[in-house]
């Protein structure tokens, strides 16, 4: 539905240098996915996806939108194509001169849509997004979250193919947060259209992505599908946003603290759904009479998939619990074991 071919955007800097906003960035996004992109302030990431609806220029290379490449198109061809293109920003920004039904159809009557249709069609939209019995309010008679939702049926309106969402939740309390999350997974799942979502938060990944993209000065420097990158992180930036979501198995002053409150031996076990831990260990645990403590957990919901890794005290006979370690090393379920504190006593 989205490609992006070695696009880079610059803007002119200071003495005549040149400033790389975006900088040789390949994406696709399939058709009927949720692809998140994600990064620290000034990575590049709104500049990129006002490239995907073309109002941001690319200065090289192409973008096309449903095989069609807006590069290429005169202003005529680029407006067709955003036709099919909604977008849900940070700030609503709402008419306040307007009822919420007179918000959602201002962008069909602005195409010409007859008024009649226009607010069947509104109407239709606030039935999905759950506000329809907001429809003659007034914006500011609005909670945060409801106002984001009117925003999200404003660009349903059209029926667009394509939604793509700059910093959509950021400014909301996690409940509402979650709202507005479950929405746009309908929008996706119930109405097949493709999402981009530009976010700092990797809970937000997690829960609603697809797909990943990490960006950092203006390049993408990880990318892949949602569990994977989260499981496998290789880019330092990547790491720094999945220990945000998930944390990290206890090291150095964190392990000292487990050590002084746990006298037994330490290890460390991933939960993965390539990882079949749970299988063993309550097997293993009995095989060789080794008792536990959970000393630590950190382990999330990514994808419907349960991804983390669990601390544990184990106790027993010192040859057993050696026993029980080398048999869960051995079907892999055991990460890092030395380093998480293997050898402690």
């Amino acid at each position: 539905m989205i490609e992006l071919r070695d696009v880079r955007k610059t803007y002119p800097g200071k003495h005549g240098t040149e400033f790389a906003a975006v900088d040789g960035v390949s994406l696709t996004v399939a058709e009927g996915t949720v692809l998140g992109v994600v990064g620290h302030s000034g990575a590049g990431k709104s500049t990129l996806l006002r490239l995907v609806n073309h109002l941001e220029v690319p200065t090289a290379g192409r973008v096309l939108v449903g095989g069609r490449d807006l590069t290429a198109l005169d202003e005529r061809g680029r407006r067709a194509v955003r036709r099919s293109i909604g977008m849900v920003f940070q700030h609503v920004n709402l008419f306040r001169s307007r009822t919420v039904l007179g918000n959602v159809a201002y962008p069909l009557r602005l195409a010409g849509t007859p008024r009649a249709e226009a607010r069947r069609r509104a109407l239709e939209v606030l039935r999905f997004v759950g506000l329809e019995d907001r429809a003659r309010h007034w914006p500011e008679q609005l909670s945060g979250g409801q106002r984001q939702r009117v925003g999200v049926a404003r660009a349903l309106a059209t029926s667009p193919k394509v939604l793509l969402c700059d910093e959509a939740t950021s400014a909301l309390d996690p409940q509402t947060t979650r709202e507005v999350l479950e929405l746009l997974r309908r929008v996706n799942t119930e109405l097949g259209v493709t999402v981009v979502l530009i976010t700092h938060e990797m809970d937000v990944v997690r829960f609603l992505c697809d797909q990943v993209a990490v960006m950092s000065e203006g390049r993408v420097v990880e990318s892949g599908e949602v569990y994977e990158v989260f499981a496998r992180p290789r880019h330092p930036v990547t790491k720094v946003f999945v220990r945000s979501a998930l944390g990290d198995p206890p090291e150095g002053e964190a392990l000292e603290r487990l050590r002084g409150r746990h006298t037994g031996r330490l290890v460390t076990v991933p939960v993965a759904r390539d990882v079949p831990a749970a299988q063993h260990l309550s097997r293993l645990l009995r095989e060789h009479r080794v008792d536990f403590t959970i000393a630590h957990a950190g382990v999330g919901e990514v994808r419907d998939a349960a991804l983390g890794s669990v601390t544990l005290e184990l106790r027993g006979e010192e040859g057993d619990v050696d026993a029980f370690v080398a048999a869960l090393d051995a079907v892999r379920t055991v990460r890092a074991t030395e380093k998480v504190g293997a050898d402690a006593r």
